[in-house]
């Protein structure tokens, strides 16, 4: 199995992004399954094509997608992609979308194809925080979560594909009063685990992961 995980590049005045810091290091091989990491753009519609590009040309049978969720605790899994982009503030390249659809066509949203639970109970089993998250956001996070299910369903390709948000590095949230933080290392091993979980599972683990509100 070939394993794709991408970390986005910097953004929103930031030196570095938790996301890459951590998917940079890791193994290249996991669980018996080949791991590919790439960089991408925090960019709308070019964050997309640079993925599914980079799936064409070299093949990926999974493709997990890490992103930087300043103030969240916890390693959040992402459950669904919403059809909309509503930005706070510009991206990489200065673009602000404010309140439209990813794809005027396309369905309101898709879920993730990996399986959010067992992703989950991987990364708790390491002692780690994690919980399954409705919410991707509407900045660029939950355009690739979207794009990238869109992508693949409309091409009927055999990829599953998900999304995993991670919290600020400490450096980041030092100057940030009350503001959670994880080591990189930390992070590395959760990712690590996450796909240990994508290589060994293939029907998601049949176990509560609700909310009451």
């Amino acid at each position: 199995m070939k394993i794709r995980v991408t970390g986005f590049d910097p953004f929103g005045g930031e030196a570095v992004n938790p996301a890459f810091e951590a998917v940079k290091r890791l193994p290249r091989k996991i669980a018996g399954s080949g791991v590919e990491i790439l960089e991408i753009p925090t960019v709308f519609h070019t964050s997309i094509r640079v993925i599914m590009d980079r799936a064409e040309e070299t093949g990926a049978d999974r493709i997990l997608m890490v992103g930087q969720a300043g103030g969240r605790f916890e390693i959040t899994v992402e459950r669904i992609g919403i059809n909309v982009d509503d930005a706070r503030i510009p991206d990489n390249e200065g673009n602000q979308p404010i309140h439209v659809p990813i794809d005027p066509e396309g369905p309101a949203a898709y879920f993730a194809t990996l399986p959010v639970k067992a992703i989950t109970e991987g990364i708790r089993s390491c002692g780690i925080p994690a919980r399954i998250s409705k919410t991707a956001g509407t900045f660029v996070c939950n355009h690739v979560l979207y794009g990238v299910l869109k992508e693949t369903a409309k091409r009927n390709l055999p990829v599953k594909a998900g999304f995993i948000h991670v919290p600020f590095l400490p450096g980041q949230a030092v100057s940030r009063d009350g503001v959670p933080s994880m080591s990189a290392e930390t992070i590395t091993a959760a990712l690590k685990a996450a796909v240990e979980a994508v290589a060994a599972v293939d029907e998601d683990l049949k176990i509560s992961g609700g909310l009451k509100h």
